[in-house]
């Protein structure tokens, strides 16, 4: 590729690079030199193209150099980051008996982390790369036997990765290759310190990979004590925006009137597609979904009073389209990476813009085309004016009801990041056991 052609891809691409030495982007698979099992599975997945993310950081992360990726969610950057991975394992001495991983992936939920882990452990069969899942809300027996036994790559929790670490079942004595996924979720989410405490136990010649769907100061300010001389990707801008793919409705409407419409809604959109549910609350989150089942829909729920096994169940349920109509809170608003989702319903608002962007970030993914309608109340006015902003950034429809409430003077304050935690209540709970009543509507 000529240097005018290197720049042409990238602006079509919509990507900006930073950094000394930034190596040219690959365009089809095969320039990657991945070893052939990897474009095996690649081929069988179906992939045509490298996606922006994986065209640029697939060149930069082979370099060995620290890299910063900033793209938003569905844009094919868990590969971005793990197919380096697994040729930078080939590349080291084998575990001896006793040895901690190779390969260190933070996230900052057990659902994106299970995510990472399945797309690893695609590629990892062929090559005897192994990896666990070291998450909270589930048992620790079969992850230290895992951790004990030696795994090439850990992907974890920052908060269960530190207890298996204090009571010795691992150590970050080899690991060369650290990923932080979602650092701007990390954060928000209160792992600072448990993320310093990480770190400072891994040897500084580490190469540190660093992802986030935005750029605000604090996740900056982390990424330029924990890096050296970076290459940077930025895949559109780094300001809060919804993917372009997805069409986005935003419906003024009262709390008494949101059940009703939503029946209307699901009647109109469903086709044996799935459709997700957010709902801000837990007993929300119940209420919903037990009188959803008892008008006839077959809808099941996943927060966080639910215990680990509940929520395996119910993702599976929904993905694999036996269920059709998932309930969630935020919880399961990152990391969920369901294909063929047609369609993301906020019943609430959520507590910040990022979550809103987040939560319809779960349709429309790897170019397929979503919709998301959101229910907005006088209660939400203050994330108005910022929201009429991201709408119009992603060329969509203002509504004149949402147009009058941002013009009304409210801006978003606060809101906060509240997550509420709890106790599980065994395999089937609450909500999920109500019996689907009257007409079965799907």
């Amino acid at each position: 590729m000529t240097p005018q052609d290197v720049a042409l891809y990238r602006s079509r691409r919509d990507i900006r690079v930073e950094g000394q030495d930034v190596p040219k982007p690959i365009r089809v698979f095969e320039e990657a030199n991945f070893p052939d099992y990897c474009l095996e599975v690649i081929s069988k997945l179906g992939f045509v193209e490298p996606t922006p993310i994986q065209a640029q950081g697939w060149p930069m992360a082979l370099k060995g150099r620290d890299l910063i990726g900033i793209a938003e969610t569905g844009s094919g950057k868990t590969l971005a980051y793990l197919l380096p991975a697994l040729v930078h394992v080939m590349a080291q001495p084998r575990l001896a008996q006793g040895e901690g991983p190779i390969v260190l992936v933070l996230a900052p939920t057990r659902e994106l982390a299970v995510q990472i882990q399945a797309e690893a452990s695609k590629f990892g069969l062929r090559s005897n790369i192994r990896s666990t899942c070291v998450y909270g809300g589930a048992p620790k027996g079969p992850q230290i036997r895992d951790l004990q036994r030696g795994v090439e790559i850990v992907i974890a929790t920052p908060g269960r990765l530190i207890d298996m670490l204090e009571a010795r079942h691992t150590n970050l004595q080899r690991v060369t290759y650290l990923v932080l996924d979602e650092a701007d979720r990390m954060l928000d989410m209160g792992f600072e310190p448990q993320i310093r405490k990480l770190i400072s136990q891994i040897r500084p010649d580490r190469q540190t990979l660093y992802w986030s769907a935005t750029w605000p100061k604090e996740v900056e300010a982390l990424a330029r004590q924990f890096l050296q001389n970076p290459y940077k990707v930025i895949i559109g801008s780094s300001d809060l925006k919804a993917n372009h793919s997805i069409n986005q409705i935003v419906e003024v409407l009262t709390d008494g009137e949101k059940y009703n419409r939503l029946i209307k809604l699901l009647n109109e959109q469903m086709d044996g597609s799935r459709i997700l549910i957010f709902v801000e609350t837990k007993k929300g989150c119940d209420q919903v979904t037990k009188k959803l089942r008892m008008d006839g829909w077959p809808a099941l729920s996943i927060h966080g009073d639910k215990d680990q096994a509940e929520r395996d169940w119910v993702l599976a349920e929904f993905k694999s389209g036996r269920s059709l109509i998932m309930i969630a809170t935020d919880v399961a608003a990152r990391g969920l990476d369901v294909k063929d989702i047609k369609c993301v319903i906020n019943y609430d608002f959520p507590t910040s813009l990022e979550d809103y962007v987040h939560r319809i970030g779960r349709t429309g993914r790897a170019g397929a085309k979503g919709a998301a309608i959101t229910f907005f109340t006088q209660a939400n006015a203050k994330f108005a004016r910022d929201l009429v902003k991201l709408l119009q950034e992603a060329r969509q429809v203002v509504s004149p009801a949402l147009t009058a409430l941002a013009r009304s003077g409210f801006s978003a304050g606060g809101g906060g990041n509240f997550r509420s935690r709890g106790r599980g209540f065994g395999n089937r709970s609450g909500s999920n056991t109500i019996p689907i009543g009257g007409r079965r509507q799907w």
